[in-house]
């Protein structure tokens, strides 16, 4: 068996893109991390934290570019990938991303939200290929916890 196999196809690929998942975020309240309610997952909301420490903070279009937001969307996604991870056990056993919601702390006059999703999304469909291809939305919020730029739920099938 190669070490794709091993690990799993799209494990192989966060490696090809020097993508370590780490230890899932923890919740910051009185809720679980995910839920499974087989065959699909629930993950809750992440921000884009590294280590425990918020790594984009402030409004998307105000002072945050939409390229940062981007990258905080993909963070994010990172950090969901960490929980998906510890939810399965192996990232092979995804058979689908089913919804992607996104939540944007943006400036009342930045209308570039599908942008900064994309971070997340275009993660979701180098790792998974058509599987990773998805329904989701992009909203604009006034807040988000502890200031961050974005947050990202997920809903995923898997086998």
């Amino acid at each position: 068996m190669t070490d794709v196999h091993a690990h799993g196809q799209a494990e192989a690929k966060l490696e090809e893109m020097n993508i370590l998942l780490g230890t899932p975020p923890k919740p910051s309240g009185n809720y679980l991390p995910y839920t499974m309610l087989p065959p699909f997952v629930y993950l809750s909301g992440v921000t884009p934290k590294a280590g425990g420490v918020l790594q984009y903070k402030g409004k998307v279009g105000l002072e945050l570019t939409k390229e940062e937001g981007y990258q905080a969307a993909r963070l994010c996604m990172i950090n969901q990938l960490s929980a998906l991870k510890s939810a399965l056990g192996d990232l092979n056993r995804v058979t689908n991303i089913i919804k992607l919601e996104g939540f944007i702390n943006a400036d009342p006059a930045f209308g570039d939200l599908p942008y900064v999703l994309n971070g997340a999304s275009d993660l979701l469909v180098e790792v998974f290929g058509d599987k990773g291809l998805h329904a989701r939305s992009a909203i604009g919020v006034a807040a988000l916890p502890g200031g961050a730029a974005v947050e990202v739920e997920l809903i995923v099938g898997y086998k």
